[in-house]
C-alpha cells in the first residue's frame, strides 16, 4: 500500500534531471523559417502519466528569474510553475523544496488531499523564510525576494490546483455544439482586481496606505501588484523589515502585521470527459492572451510544440502593441526585452481520459521510474539544444 511513497521517497535525488529543452531554431511554427528567438526554449512534447505535455519559456529579464516543473509516475503527475520578482532564490527554492514536502506529507497523511497541498505551501513558505534569516545579514535584500507559486495535481482523476500570486490555470473544455471553452481554475491574487483590493482592506482597516494606486497601477503598500507569494519577508514579519534607506521597499510605517500571505487558493475538480486540457501559466503569458484566445490556439493546433505556440502568439502580441514586427523583438537582448513583455512559462497537460487512474486505493501507485522536467535559470547551461 506504501509501496509508491517509499520509492519516491528514496528516489528523489536521482529523478531531478535537468530538462532536455529545445532552444528556438528556426523562429516559426511551420518550419519554413524566420528569426530566431535566443531568448525561447521549449520542450516540445512529453508523457505524463493521463497523457501528454508541452512546455515552453520566454525569457526577458537580465536573469531569468521563473522556475517550472513537471513530475510524474505511473499513476499521478505534478505540475508546477514559479514566477519569481525580485530575483530568482524563491522561485529556485519552491522549484527544489515544495514537490519534496508534498511527498513527506502525503506519506504521512495516507492520501493526496487539499490540507496536503496546503500543508506543503506552508511548509515550503517556512522554509525560505528559514533561508531569509540565514542569510540576510550577507544579502538583505533576500528579504524582498518573493515568488508567485501555480501548482497542479492529477490523481485517480481528481485535479488538485494551488495557487498563490497572479500565475493562472485555465482548462480547456468542450461545451455546446462542440466548441472549446475556457474555464479559469484560479483566482488572480493581484491588487488589480476589485476583490482583491476589498479583501485587503478589510483585513487593514487601519491602514489607508495599504492599496495604493501609483502611476495607474494598484499596489499593496505602494509597493508590490500580487497580495499572495512565497517569500518578500519583510513584508510578513518585523524582524525581515529593510533598511529605509532603500527606497525601492521603504514603508511608510513599520509593519503591524502581515500586509501578504502565503495561505494558498485551491481548487478541486473531478475530471470530466469534456475536460481536454489544462494551461498552467505566468501572467507574462495572460498580458497579451484571453483565457479563450488560449484555449482556441491549443485546441486547434497539434499537440507538438503546443505551448511554444501560445509563448509566440503572446510575444507578437507584445510586438505588435509596441508597432513592431516579432522578428524585430528577437533581437532586442534580454533585460531590454522587459520593456516589452515578461518571463512567460507556459506548461500545457492533454487529458487522455482512457489513461486516468479512478481507482479506490487509498494511495496510488506512482513509481518515480519516470522523469521530472524542470527549467530554471541555473538549469539553462546544461540544456541542449536540439536542431
Amino acid at each position: 500500500m506504501w509501496s509508491w511513497l517509499t520509492k519516491i521517497a528514496a528516489c528523489l535525488a536521482p529523478v531531478r534531471r535537468h530538462a532536455r529543452t529545445r532552444k528556438d531554431e528556426d523562429g516559426s511554427d511551420n518550419g519554413r523559417g524566420g528569426v530566431a528567438d535566443d531568448l525561447l526554449w521549449s520542450r516540445d512534447i512529453g508523457r505524463h502519466a493521463a497523457g501528454e505535455f508541452s512546455f515552453a519559456v520566454a525569457q526577458a529579464n537580465e536573469t531569468l528569474e521563473d522556475h517550472s516543473q513537471v513530475e510524474t509516475g505511473a499513476a499521478a503527475t505534478f505540475v508546477g510553475v514559479y514566477d519569481g520578482h525580485g530575483g530568482a532564490e524563491a522561485s529556485r527554492f519552491i522549484s527544489d523544496h515544495l514537490f519534496a514536502h508534498l511527498i513527506r506529507l502525503a506519506q504521512e497523511n495516507g492520501t493526496i488531499s487539499e490540507d496536503v497541498v496546503r500543508s506543503a505551501f506552508s511548509a515550503t513558505e517556512e522554509g525560505f523564510l528559514t533561508l531569509v534569516r540565514r542569510t540576510r545579514f550577507i544579502k538583505p535584500l533576500i528579504a524582498a525576494v518573493g515568488s508567485c507559486c501555480l501548482v497542479g495535481v492529477i490523481w485517480r482523476g481528481t485535479l488538485y490546483v494551488a495557487n498563490l500570486g497572479d500565475s493562472r490555470a485555465v482548462v480547456g473544455s468542450l461545451g455546446r455544439s462542440n466548441k472549446i471553452v475556457a474555464e479559469p481554475l484560479t483566482i488572480d491574487h493581484n491588487a488589480s482586481v476589485e476583490e482583491v483590493r476589498q479583501e485587503l482592506i478589510s483585513r487593514h482597516p487601519d491602514d489607508s496606505q495599504i492599496v495604493v494606486l501609483k502611476h495607474g497601477v494598484w499596489r499593496i503598500k505602494g509597493i508590490i501588484q500580487v497580495s499572495r507569494t512565497i517569500g518578500d519577508a519583510y513584508l510578513k514579519r518585523q524582524e525581515f523589515a529593510l533598511d529605509p534607506s532603500i527606497t525601492r521597499f521603504r514603508l511608510s510605517e513599520p509593519l503591524r502585521r502581515p500586509v501578504l500571505t502565503a495561505e494558498p487558493s485551491i481548487y478541486t475538480r473531478a475530471l470530466h470527459p469534456q475536460d481536454k486540457f489544462v494551461i498552467f501559466a505566468t501572467d507574462g503569458l495572460w498580458e497579451h492572451l484571453t483565457n479563450q484566445q488560449a484555449v482556441e490556439i491549443v485546441y486547434n493546433n497539434p499537440r507538438r510544440g503546443i505551448a511554444k505556440r501560445l509563448v509566440r502568439a503572446a510575444l507578437k502580441q507584445a510586438a505588435q502593441k509596441r508597432e513592431m514586427r516579432y522578428d524585430d523583438l528577437k533581437k532586442v537582448e534580454k533585460g531590454v526585452r522587459r520593456f516589452f513583455h515578461d518571463d512567460i512559462t507556459v506548461v500545457v497537460v492533454y487529458i487522455d481520459h482512457g489513461l486516468l487512474q479512478h481507482r479506490d486505493a487509498s494511495v496510488p501507485e506512482l513509481s518515480v521510474r519516470g522523469f521530472a522536467d524542470s527549467v530554471g535559470p541555473s538549469r539553462f547551461s546544461d540544456v541542449t539544444a536540439i536542431s
